[in-house]
């Protein structure tokens, strides 16, 4: 394998008493995106910071391009790294130019080419119309696009960026982000996005690190943690969630929307069954429940206590009949059922999550929640039933 061209080894940071950072591994190729998404304070600008050079971690070390700059016998500045900095506050020169602010990364580069390619860069984040304003005669995503050539025209080799996009309105964002990163691909720089919006790290990752409480939970393609969450709070990171509550009998528990199989757990352990509101199917109650089958199970009844259009779809809330629990569920298009209205309600069962309660002990044997996989049966019975594999 080529040797990774940031690549962050057990490292560990203490405030006092507190465990900012507590054993991170991580590497980035070289043109990968990798985003530490997590909440605030969960140690992922601290492990930026400490990558970058800003911060000398109490124990493990950094490599760049496989020589270590920084570990327990040497620290390298971070002008010595070959790394480009981004944050959210931009930190443009307000008495420079443009052009000049996007140069004065260049200062080891002869004066003859300092401009040429400080209009280079400024081209390609299309910027060179604006070369001869200032800060302040730009707007926030004009200011972030200078802040980006500026980063890029020395040609890090790796690319550290803290939170860059926060700072704009949604629709600004969105454009300034896919300009970002469709420079930073072709530039082919390693680099490692710090973010707390979910929506930007599926945006922009090849691979995201998601963290919590100083350490990383899971990591991998967006499409994986998305669809096979280590855990509900990592679900619940990405998307709103609906909770089904149960207790296994006989290996298996039983809901209203039919029986799973939790072939981990010993009788009387408490789970979750969770599943996102995209995921859930609303019928109208016109008399005789609709029919179970393979994919959404046992239809369960309840009422409806709102609906409203959002925009891309429709959100309705349905209290359950089985034990007065309120689910919510999206549906594209226009459904805006009147409150009261009696529906059946039923799930994607391949779409959805299985895991022991928080702090179970009730487990039989070491338990790795996946993804809910249907098994294709011949009774009527054993139709509604899934397994965990």
């Amino acid at each position: 394998m080529a040797t990774p061209r940031l690549a962050l080894d057990h490292l560990h940071k203490n405030y006092g008493t507190a465990a900012a950072v507590a054993d991170v591994s991580l590497s980035v190729s070289a043109g990968e995106v990798v985003c530490l998404l997590g909440p605030s304070g969960c140690g992922k600008s601290t492990t930026l910071r400490i990558a970058a050079g800003v911060e000398h971690q109490d124990r493990g070390s950094v490599s760049i391009d496989g020589q270590t700059v920084s570990d327990a016998t040497c620290h390298n500045p971070p002008e010595r790294r070959s790394v480009g900095l981004m944050f959210q506050d931009f930190a443009l020169f307000p008495h420079l130019t443009v052009a000049k602010n996007v140069a004065f990364g260049l200062r080891k580069t002869d004066r003859s080419s300092r401009t040429r390619i400080a209009m280079e860069y400024l081209d390609r984040v299309g910027m060179s119309g604006h070369a001869a304003k200032f800060p302040h005669e730009l707007s926030g995503g004009e200011q972030q696009r200078v802040a980006l050539a500026r980063a890029l025209a020395p040609r890090p080799r790796v690319m550290l960026m803290d939170e860059p996009f926060s700072g704009l309105d949604n629709r600004l964002r969105d454009d300034v982000r896919d300009t970002a990163l469709a420079v930073l691909k072709d530039e082919g720089a390693a680099v490692l996005l710090v973010t707390h919006d979910p929506e930007e790290a599926l945006r922009m990752a090849d691979r995201i690190a998601l963290m919590r409480a100083g350490r990383i939970v899971q990591i991998g393609a967006p499409y994986h943690i998305y669809n096979n969450p280590v855990d509900r709070t990592t679900a619940a990171f990405f998307s709103d969630l609906n909770v089904i509550h149960g207790e296994v009998s006989s290996r298996q528990t039983d809901t209203p929307f039919g029986l799973f199989l939790t072939p981990g757990l010993v009788d009387g352990a408490d789970v979750e069954i969770i599943v996102r509101p995209q995921h859930l199917k609303i019928e109208l109650d016109e008399g005789d429940p609709p029919k179970p089958n393979i994919k959404t199970g046992v239809p369960a009844p309840g009422t409806v206590t709102r609906s409203r259009f959002m925009g891309p779809g429709s959100l309705i809330e349905v209290r359950m009949d089985h034990d007065n629990s309120l689910l919510r569920a999206t549906l594209p298009g226009v459904f805006t059922p009147d409150s009261g209205t009696r529906v059946w309600l039923s799930l994607r069962r391949e779409s959805c999550f299985l895991f022991p309660c928080a702090n179970q002990s009730k487990v039989a044997s070491p338990f790795e929640p996946q993804v809910i996989k249907v098994e294709k049966s011949n009774s009527d019975a054993e139709q509604s039933s899934t397994h965990v594999t």
